[in-house]
């Protein structure tokens, strides 16, 4: 196995006009998940730099992986003017079929939220006191998800604080 020093050590700040996206990328955000990653990128700025591959005859850098946070900094102005217009990048140096095979696992390796986890999560937040307001707010949550979740754990303990409908009486 050949030795590679990790990318991660090299992040650089790109112009975001230098950077592009790659036409094979499947991955598909949801508006809400979308919002949430501009929350969190709003709330806590960059935290994970865009892969990419620098196309030397162009003067160009395409995305491997991240291309919804470089979507981000190009829709929305305030992030763009606090970054002012910079990404962090790190290169990685890999042919074609390389880069796609590192986006598909990217893309996979993040994988999905477990439902179980989640209704813990949900149930230890609404027990120390936060609404569901702010559990929507800040865990980019529908209403609807946050009920659906508070009734797959079963605790009464949960819905203390929920209205019900006149249909109970």
């Amino acid at each position: 196995m050949d030795k590679i020093k990790s990318p991660v050590y090299n992040v650089k700040a790109v112009p975001v006009e230098k950077i592009q996206a790659n036409s094979y990328n499947p991955n598909k955000v949801a508006p809400p998940e979308m919002k949430l990653l501009y929350d969190s990128i709003k709330e806590d700025g960059y935290t994970q730099p865009i892969v990419c591959y620098y196309i030397k005859a162009e003067d160009k850098y395409e995305i491997v992986d991240g291309f919804h946070r470089y979507q981000i900094i190009k829709i929305y102005k305030d992030i763009y003017e606090r970054e002012k217009g910079l990404l962090p990048v790190v290169v990685i140096d890999r042919p074609i079929e390389n880069r796609i095979a590192s986006t598909i696992r990217h893309n996979r390796a993040r994988g999905t939220h477990d439902v179980d986890l989640m209704c813990n999560i949900v149930a230890e937040l609404s027990e120390i006191g936060k609404s569901n307001a702010w559990i929507s707010k800040h865990l980019g949550m529908s209403a609807d998800e946050i009920l659906r979740l508070k009734q797959i754990t079963g605790i009464a303990a949960l819905f203390k604080d929920e209205e019900f409908s006149s249909s109970w009486e």
